[in-house]
């Protein structure tokens, strides 16, 4: 540790991910001249996650677009990269990351004085398809170009879960001339985050552009020998499938934690300033679960790129310089495009909320709906109404009350 101020020396950021990569910089940015590193288990340099169910399915961008920094970026800030490199465990007495690789470096022990986790999180597959050809996750670049290859026009393709993976991916199949069915459990797409009203309207995209929508059953299991076949459903129907996409939601990457002594619950469970809680130790990304001063409460897991980003900013002053710790503090926001629909939403919504179309009608597709909880906005969320949003969302940020959401839609009606 340096003598100014307790700052550390070394800092080791685990995690080649958006928040890993944010955090890097933003540690330079803060000042910090001494050895920082970078690890990833990856052997890809940081790259972009969304445009993964997106452009990059559809052909519209390969993976040289996706990297979020220019070759030579690293370099020029001084900062090593051990990529290819999975983080097996964590001494937090000694001050050490035990690493694995095919290099030279396999049963290394990192050392650092700071060290920020920025591992994120694994896709959770459907139970019983491990090593069936065909079926498929959707969390890193290797995923999507093994999906992208099965997108060939008049395939059969099954995507299991209709949150936002799994709606972008069905678009994004259907615009390569693939045949798509999306099944969902509940009652309607994305209900966990919009509520059944909003959800519905949203999941009726994709009957729009002739997707066939599965909702209120369960998949029973995939059929197949050595590839997929179809998928067959708890009420007793089979969807056949050339190809099968599941996005049924993510866990932490915390495995290597075991037996550090840090909270594990859901994450990495940190204070408000993303502190794990021994002096020195951060997490970032969709890893951490940690408050949000705009939220208030307690701690909460978030898989949004927005928070990503604002996540590794924070850290990255905050490990610099502790005894200036900032808390985390933001308004929540996603953005999810399908079709030729966007999709913002800015807030913190819950399925018990009210719901309000405040500006546009749903009717046109291009609207804005308002989330009321006791009395004050919640949340907004806007389907192709972009300039409202963005009003909405600066919004937010007072916790408005619902009288000044209704003030605020009249000057745009």
């Amino acid at each position: 540790m340096s003598p100014d101020s307790n700052r550390p020396d070394r800092i080791v950021v685990v995690g080649a991910s958006l928040a890993g990569a944010r955090a890097v910089h933003s540690i330079r940015s803060a000042g910090h001249d001494g050895m920082l590193t970078l690890i990833g288990a990856e052997p890809h340099l940081p790259y972009d996650r969304p445009p993964l169910s997106k452009d990059f399915l559809t052909g519209e961008r390969g993976a040289d677009a996706l990297m979020l920094d220019p070759p030579g970026a690293y370099d020029e800030i001084g900062a090593e990269v051990m990529l290819g490199t999975t983080a097996t465990g964590l001494n937090l007495d000694a001050r050490t990351v035990a690493v694995e690789t095919d290099g030279p470096n396999s049963g290394e022990q990192v050392p650092f004085d700071a060290l920020v986790i920025a591992t994120g999180a694994s896709a959770r597959p459907l139970p019983g398809t491990e090593g069936l050809d065909g079926v498929h996750t959707l969390r890193t670049l290797d995923d999507a170009t093994a999906i992208r290859e099965g997108l060939t026009t008049g395939a059969r393709v099954a995507v299991v879960g209709g949150g936002f993976i799994g709606s972008e991916v069905a678009a994004s199949a259907k615009a390569r001339g693939c045949e798509v069915t999306v099944i969902e459990a509940a009652s309607a797409p994305l209900v966990r985050g919009l509520g059944a009203e909003m959800g519905s309207l949203v999941g009726a995209l994709h009957g729009r552009n002739n997707v066939e929508l599965r909702l209120g059953v369960g998949v029973e299991g995939v059929l197949g020998a050595d590839r997929v076949e179809a998928v067959t459903m708890a009420d007793g129907t089979r969807i056949e499938a050339d190809l099968v996409v599941v996005g049924i939601g993510v866990v932490p990457n915390t495995a290597w934690l075991a037996g550090s002594g840090l909270h594990i619950d859901n994450g990495v469970v940190c204070d408000a300033t993303l502190c794990a809680g021994p002096p020195g130790i951060y997490a970032v990304g969709d890893v951490v679960r940690a408050p949000n001063a705009w939220l208030g409460g307690g701690a909460i897991r978030v898989e949004h790129w927005t928070a990503a980003v604002e996540h590794g900013m924070t850290v990255g002053r905050n490990v610099v310089d502790p005894q200036r710790a900032i808390p985390y503090d933001s308004v929540p926001f996603v953005w999810s495009d399908q079709y030729d629909a966007r999709i913002q939403i800015a807030g913190h919504p819950d399925a018990g909320d009210d719901v309000e179309v405040l500006v546009g009608s749903a009717a046109d597709d291009s609207f804005l709906a308002g989330y009321r909880r006791d009395g004050r906005v919640s949340a907004v969320m806007s389907v192709n109404a972009i300039r409202p949003f963005v009003r909405f969302r600066r919004l937010l940020a007072s916790h408005p009350s619902w009288d000044d959401a209704l003030e605020l839609a009249a000057t745009l009606a």
